[in-house]
């Protein structure tokens, strides 16, 4: 037998011993006598090795007969940063599980995004993860349940069909069997005091550091008027980044402020505000918002790396727990992507605001005043050559990449391998590498992707005292692989803490330009 098992297994145990939180999400520890898995930080003794089974999910603690430990809540855990790796079929299809595709589609409908059989699929996530798509999204629903009914003051009637089930009967017998108590007990541990202006109130949790900050002023100094929105104190700093985005029972609103951790960071995250049109679109929201802000990433393990390399050191001591900007909606990035292309950040913020203005579909104005939805794919093959303004070139491949992606023969979503979303984005016209890898940073949130080719990673890049040209500082970012991506939001940093300090932000803030290059 081979004694990899029996090393892990070690290794697990010791980070339990050790209580260290940089592993709540990743795994958790069934201890046998007493039939509850706990986070790997829970604060109770830890029993011997003997005595407790590690499993990769929760999903798989359930089917093995676990009950969630009431005192350390582990469904309260941040998300595996697993997902974002793994391009083999079981991490595709968790990311699919996780924006609720199970719940829209089914078993069969995940099976064929992801191009197996049922069975199939079945026999590699139980495998793999140890529990099956069901399970996988049974869980989920679980997770979400336990945090609507802590952090919100929603009906728990209405957390039910929010958190994605069937029926109150569904969500009671699964919240007893997983959490060992009822709904109502579970809210009488509401970790928040419910705040009465219209919106839905979810905290969501990320491993400290975490660099919120910078992913409020990435945002706001992307936003368009009409979808996007910033709120600014009185020092110009942004507090808050919200917009409006399509999901599949209608459209929705969030915005979203850094959390304020306590002293050992616990709590460390986002707090959310939100309206949906349809409740159960919340968990898909939720897990869109998690990668948006790239919640479920290992923020030590990345700085460890970066941080080992000189030429770094100072960044990372400067800017910890760095994230990537993730997306709500991939078909939102290409197009941005594409009319961002060789212009400044300022110039392709004005071309995507028109845009916006000439074929957004409005907003409810229940979820969004004046909200307006960036344009479908439909609307942009149909009517982009009204509005869309530049190179002919330019503007013919973003009316090709529209009618490909409303037509289906385009795909880009979350749940493709990082080569096949770059192979499908190549083989069209008019599309470059530049192009491919950005849009795979974003939508894949891939964290081992390096822009070595923009402009712009390149001057920061410069500042950060690594070489200069693209192919020299393409060989140098290899030796922080895999988390090449961070790479990129380090050279990134200096044009955005400039622009942030020397503009005045408004309701959609206005940016520095920030040159970029599609290698053609």
């Amino acid at each position: 037998m081979s004694t990899a098992p029996d090393a892990l297994h070690a290794e697990r145990h010791r980070a339990v011993a050790s209580r260290d939180a940089r592993f709540d999400g990743q795994f958790v520890t069934a201890v046998h006598s007493t039939g509850i898995y706990c986070r790997p930080s829970c604060p109770a003794r830890t029993p011997g090795a003997a005595g407790v089974t590690f499993y990769r999910t929760s999903a798989a603690a359930h089917l093995a007969g676990y009950r969630a430990c009431k005192r350390c809540l582990p469904e309260a855990t941040p998300g595996s940063p697993e997902w974002d790796v793994r391009e083999d079929v079981a991490g595709r299809a968790m990311r699919l599980v996780l924006d609720g595709v199970v719940e829209r589609d089914g078993v069969p409908g995940l099976a064929a995004r992801v191009g197996y059989s049922e069975r199939q699929l079945n026999r590699i996530m139980t495998a793999e993860l140890g529990a099956g798509p069901k399970a996988l999204s049974r869980a989920h629903r679980a997770q979400t349940a336990r945090t609507l009914l802590t952090s919100s003051d929603l009906p728990v009637a209405d957390v039910a069909f929010a958190a994605g089930f069937a029926s109150v009967r569904q969500f009671n017998d699964t919240v007893r069997e997983v959490f060992a108590v009822t709904p109502t007990e579970l809210r009488a541990r509401r970790t928040t005091r419910p705040v009465v202006d219209g919106a839905l109130h979810v905290h969501l949790p990320a491993r400290a550091p975490f660099d919120a900050q910078g992913l409020l002023d990435w945002h706001a100094l992307h936003a368009l008027a009409g979808t996007e929105q910033v709120e600014v104190d009185d020092a110009g700093r942004v507090t808050s980044y919200g917009r409006v985005l399509d999901l599949p029972g209608g459209a929705a609103w969030f915005s979203a402020s850094a959390a304020v951790p306590s002293a050992d960071g616990r709590g460390t995250g986002i707090d959310l505000r939100v309206r949906v049109t349809d409740l159960s679109d919340l968990p898909t929201l939720v897990a869109r918002v998690r990668s948006y802000f790239d919640l479920d990433a290992d923020p030590e393990a990345v700085d460890a790396v970066l941080g080992a390399v000189p030429e770094l050191t100072g960044a990372v001591r400067r800017v910890p727990g760095i994230r990537l900007p993730g997306a709500v909606d991939p078909h939102e990035i290409v197009f941005r992507t594409l009319i961002g292309q060789q212009v400044s950040v300022a110039a392709a913020r004005t071309a995507q605001t028109r845009l916006v203005a000439a074929l957004g579909a409005p907003v409810p104005s229940a979820i969004a005043p004046d909200g307006l939805l960036f344009p479908s794919a439909a609307a942009i093959a149909s009517r982009g050559h009204e509005v869309l303004r530049g190179p002919a070139a330019r503007v013919d491949t973003i009316l090709r990449v529209a009618a490909a992606l409303a037509d289906g023969s385009l795909v880009v979503d979350a749940g493709q391998s990082l080569d096949e979303l770059r192979a499908g984005l190549l083989a069209v016209k008019g599309i470059g590498p530049w192009t491919a890898d950005y849009v795979a940073l974003r939508v894949r949130h891939h964290p081992d992707v390096f822009l070595h080719s923009d402009l712009a990673v390149r001057n920061g890049a410069q500042e950060l005292g690594l070489p200069g040209s693209a192919r020299e500082l393409s060989l140098w970012s290899e030796q922080v692989a895999p988390w090449r991506s961070y790479l990129t939001m380090h050279c990134w940093r200096p044009i955005i803490d400039r622009a942030t300090a020397t503009t005045v932000p408004t309701s959609t803030t206005t940016a520095a330009p920030a040159a970029r290059k599609d290698e053609r």
